[in-house]
């Protein structure tokens, strides 16, 4: 999620609805909008699962009722490692309480008018700083922990967020991590948690002997690998131990089998 403290910054947002002209409603009351940058529509629930997934939006407008999967189905499918902040529109009021159990910033009633449309950014925003207030909190914890740790040149733990707590990830507990977008998801079992951290710089804080890159947007632990068979593409499947299949690319074999 981008930081709005810094005028240049935006909000990646991504339109849910399965009527095009609701769609095109929204865009068009966001054009004045200079920090919202929509990356993407979709106009099913299917369709958004699949996009949020992909896309890792920071804001969402979500149509409560839809084909297939609805608004609230949409959001279970999704929770856990990036949930984007939430702001339903619907044509129907019967709704805003059980929007509001699963915290959403805002629930907009259609047709949308802009006054109201400006009040729910405004929230959205407010949540977008609260949000940088805790991410400084963050750093700072992590820094207090690393004064503590044994001198290594290689990270031993980090400090994630899940919700508004923070939580201690010990390295060793990491069985492989995946990029997402800005962000790294940390995989621990079922678990999983989001890391503001490139693939790039983190590869450089893990131990080599620990954790090795095997595709471009996937690092694992080796110690939770099971097996490694090759496919008739060339590229190779890494099983772990829990039955996760991970896809290892021909560019990053050496690294593991060599």
């Amino acid at each position: 999620m981008k930081t709005i403290s810094n005028t240049t910054s935006t909000i990646r947002t991504l339109i849910v609805d399965d009527e095009p002209l609701a769609r095109k409603g929204i865009r068009v009351w966001l054009k004045s909008e200079h920090d919202i940058d929509i990356i993407g529509e979709a106009n099913d629930g299917e369709e958004a699962v699949e996009s949020i997934q992909k896309l890792k939006p920071d804001l969402l407008f979500l149509d409560v009722r839809m084909p297939g999967l609805d608004g609230f189905e949409v959001l279970e499918r999704v929770a856990g490692a990036h949930m984007p902040l939430t702001i339903f529109v619907t044509a129907y009021d019967s709704h805003a309480i059980r929007a509001f159990e699963v915290n959403a910033v805002d629930y907009l009633l259609k047709p949308i008018s802009q006054a109201r449309l400006r009040e729910a950014l405004q929230r959205v925003r407010h949540e977008l700083l609260l949000h940088d207030e805790l991410e400084v909190s963050q750093n700072r914890l992590l820094r207090l922990l690393d004064v503590g740790a044994t001198n290594t040149q290689f990270s031993r733990r980090f400090v994630v967020r899940d919700r508004d707590k923070f939580m201690i990830v010990v390295t060793d507990e990491i069985d492989w991590i995946e990029s997402a977008a800005n962000y790294v998801e940390l995989h621990l079992g079922k678990k999983v948690f989001l890391l503001r951290e490139t693939m790039r710089t983190l590869e450089a804080r893990l131990d080599p002997n620990q954790f090795v890159r095997i595709h471009r947007s996937t690092i694992v632990n080796i110690s939770r690998i099971k097996e490694i068979t090759r496919e008739w593409t060339g590229d190779f499947e890494v099983m772990l131990h829990d039955g996760t299949k991970l896809r290892m690319s021909r560019s990053y074999q050496d690294r593991l089998l060599t």
